[in-house]
């Protein structure tokens, strides 16, 4: 009996390893399958990109893993903010950094601005990982490149970040007691390029009664919303952080939306802030909107294809790095001493600019993206020709 009984306990035993075994190696191809899903996938052409160098950064004792990068410095050094952020990967974090940099290089090409682009990411979590160790070292690094590449805050990053870095750089702008905080700046002109972008769409850049929705109210996005409602717009703010949007629709008396439903609002401007590549092949099918304009970076995730299906579609983009030129601008402003009022005046100069863009891309039959990129890569030219 105890023959029989053993045996039988022997033969569960092994039934329910193999089932284990079955269920592990299921998990093994179900996590596998769920990383190749969620991971970026989106080919670059790394030396297509023509990039000047790129500075990959790393200190074990202070945790510190950045990649800076500087795309082109032909009208001056290079002028970009540092962002930190939790990149899934590496190789997410180098693609972004270098979308970024290209990103700078036209932004102050078209403002026309004496400085190239560059960027720069710090790979970690801004709530946890921020240190002055963490900044210091990150200050070595940019003062190794000898004044080709300036630093600034941008996402994950604030002023006294910043005065860290100064510790060990005078390449640093946007500090406390000087410009500081470029997003007021960055907020006017996105306002400024925002109407431009409705009266080009509908004669008139009255937003009273016009439904905008904003996507992301950090920093800029949160004085975007201001500027919005001392007009009369209807806003709708749509954040990961619930608690912002709690004090926020507290404040304006604005509605909100679920991050997951942003794109089933009905709209007559969508107003993207957060990060970029939120217009793709999945979103740009289901925008309810005739403009586009926001504070956002590399909004379109494939510029030269989802630029031509807005255009076929009939909706102004208003390009991303025309319009959220003025935080460039206040560091511009800084670096030269130029007074507030100057700047305030160069950031309410976009909207003429984002006028003269969105014209000749009507006249020329072409998208919004690439009369920008038209104009930006005109000025670098010209640029170019004087050093030779």
């Amino acid at each position: 009996m105890d023959y029989k009984y053993n045996h039988l306990k022997r033969a569960i035993f092994f039934f329910q390893f193999y089932i284990l075994k079955i269920l592990f190696l299921w998990n093994i191809s179900s996590i596998k399958k769920m990383e190749n899903k969620f991971i970026n996938t989106t080919s670059i052409d790394f030396f297509g990109m023509n990039h000047e160098k790129i500075l990959f950064c790393q200190d074990k004792k202070s945790g510190l893993k950045a990649i800076i990068a500087v795309h082109n410095t032909v009208c001056g050094p290079a002028l970009g903010g540092t962002r930190m952020w939790n990149y899934v990967n590496d190789q997410a974090a180098l693609t972004d950094v270098m979308r970024l940099s290209r990103g700078m290089t036209y932004k102050n090409a078209i403002s026309g601005l004496n400085l190239g682009g560059g960027k720069a990411v710090i790979i970690g979590d801004s709530k946890t990982q921020k240190s002055p160790e963490l900044f210091n070292k990150f200050g070595e690094f940019v003062d190794s490149l000898g004044g080709s590449y300036i630093t600034a805050e941008d996402v994950g990053i604030n002023p006294h970040d910043m005065v860290h870095v100064y510790e060990k750089t005078n390449h640093v702008t946007g500090l406390p007691g000087k410009k500081g905080d470029p997003s007021p700046i960055t907020a006017y002109g996105v306002y400024m390029g925002m109407k431009a972008a409705l009266k080009f769409q509908t004669g008139s850049d009255n937003l009273v009664g016009k439904k905008i929705l904003v996507q992301g109210i950090g920093h800029v996005g949160l004085y975007i919303v201001d500027y919005l409602h001392k007009e009369g717009a209807e806003i709708t703010v749509s954040d990961i952080n619930s608690d912002l949007v709690q004090k926020t629709v507290a404040k304006y008396g604005c509605n909100h939306v679920h991050p997951d439903k942003v794109y089933d609002v009905d709209m007559d401007i969508y107003s993207p802030c957060a990060l970029g590549a939120t217009i793709n092949d999945t979103t740009i099918n289901q925008l309810k909107c005739s403009v586009i304009a926001g504070a956002a970076n590399n909004q379109l995730m494939d510029e030269k294809l989802h630029g031509e299906i807005l255009f076929q579609k009939g909706i102004v983009y208003a390009p991303d790095y025309l319009i959220n030129a003025g935080g460039v601008m206040n560091c511009y402003a800084e670096i030269h001493d130029i007074s507030d009022a100057k700047v305030m005046e160069m950031a309410g100069n976009i909207y003429q600019t984002t006028t003269d863009i969105l014209t000749s891309s009507r006249n020329k039959n072409i998208p919004t993206s690439l009369a920008a990129n038209r104009l930006a890569e005109k000025r670098i030219s010209e640029e170019s020709e004087k050093l030779k």
